[in-house]
């Protein structure tokens, strides 16, 4: 009994005092190890006297119980100490503001797209799509464009293999082809949409977006075309002053044809639209061509039209004042949060369309 409690004198004094974490752990191996103080007292029960050795049993256990809680203290006292020093560490400040919610914006380009799509539906037009990829056949015959034009050139025209026979669209035309095949007139139709051209530089990339618009009933004259572009025009540029021209020109499915002008001035070397004395072309349109109302099952003696592009790129960059259309496709935040749109800005002919 002596030797125990010695033991135990000497150990509490220990642990009781100044010591680190290392120094606990070998005193626990010193007590409980495989020959340990305390382990080497349990060998001993054996050797006790029958009538002492119940006594010493209960001593020692009560002893070793109260060193090992003294140990396993300290211990968990060390613990929450490094776990103290790590949170100090990696704790939040709760008083940093908070990051910025960045919005998106909508480019420029899907707001004209847009604007322009809300316009036309104000005089019954319709929004029809087709596919990028298509066949020469819609793209070119079906147009009454002969073989031997230079637009069917391999300069000018992504071809998608070595026939000729489909190709990346160089205009969204096809998309009325396939309207006029799969319906019967009265046909009232825009096709927006991205077209590929062999082309790039501060004006022309070779992909850009492309309205292609077709009115197709009986009666229909140049008249309806005019008036149906005037009103477009000075809707979108948001001046009812806007003067327009009719300038002729060739193309092959439409006959006759022309070229649109609206009226411009410079102001600190920019172009205003609006009235004033200079002319800039923006779309070419024209009476649809009887070949073309043949190819496509529609009698050309009881049916005509009217039709019309205009690139979408080009529009954006006069309104919105872009002046290199290439910035439109090199992904620029800086850019997309100058000219873009927050996603409330919901063309309506009703409140106007710009910014």
């Amino acid at each position: 009994m002596h030797d125990i409690k010695k033991i135990k004198d000497e150990f509490l004094a220990k642990l009781k005092g100044k010591v680190n974490l290392s120094e606990i752990n070998q005193i626990k191996s010193d007590l409980f190890g495989k020959n340990g103080l305390i382990s080497s007292q349990f060998k001993k029960i054996g050797t006790i006297e029958e009538s002492k050795r119940k006594k010493f049993a209960s001593d020692l256990n009560i002893i070793k119980d109260e060193l090992q809680d003294l140990i396993n203290f300290k211990i968990k006292e060390f613990e929450n100490v490094e776990i103290n020093k790590k949170l100090e560490k990696e704790k939040i400040d709760i008083t940093l503001p908070e990051r910025p919610f960045v919005r998106g914006k909508i480019h420029p380009v899907s707001q004209t797209i847009d604007e322009i799509s809300s316009i036309f539906s104000e005089i019954g037009f319709s929004v029809e799509e087709g596919p990028d990829v298509e066949n020469a056949y819609n793209n070119f015959t079906a147009l009454n464009t002969p073989d031997n034009h230079p637009a069917r050139d391999m300069h000018d025209t992504f071809y998608l293999d070595e026939n000729k026979k489909n190709l990346l669209r160089t205009h969204t035309s096809p998309v009325q082809i396939r309207t006029m095949l799969n319906n019967k007139p009265p046909i009232k139709i825009i096709a927006p949409g991205r077209t590929y051209r062999c082309d790039s530089d501060m004006t022309h990339t070779p992909m850009f977006h492309q309205l292609e618009g077709l009115h197709i009933d009986k009666d229909v004259n140049m008249g309806n075309l005019k008036g149906c572009l005037d009103f477009f025009l000075k809707k979108f540029f948001e001046d009812k002053n806007l003067e327009m021209r009719f300038r002729p020109s060739h193309f092959p499915f439409t006959e006759p044809s022309v070229e649109v002008d609206i009226s411009y001035k410079l102001e600190n070397n920019k172009i205003v639209v609006g009235k004033g004395d200079k002319w800039l072309e923006v779309l070419g349109c024209g009476m649809v061509h009887p070949n073309v109302l043949k190819n496509v099952k529609i009698d050309p003696k009881k049916f005509q039209g009217y039709a019309f592009g205009v690139g979408i790129d080009r529009l954006a960059m006069l309104k919105y004042g872009i002046t290199d259309l290439r910035s439109f496709f090199e992904g620029d935040l800086r850019w997309s949060n100058h000219y873009g749109f927050d996603a409330n800005d919901v063309p309506t002919n009703y409140r106007g369309l710009s910014k």
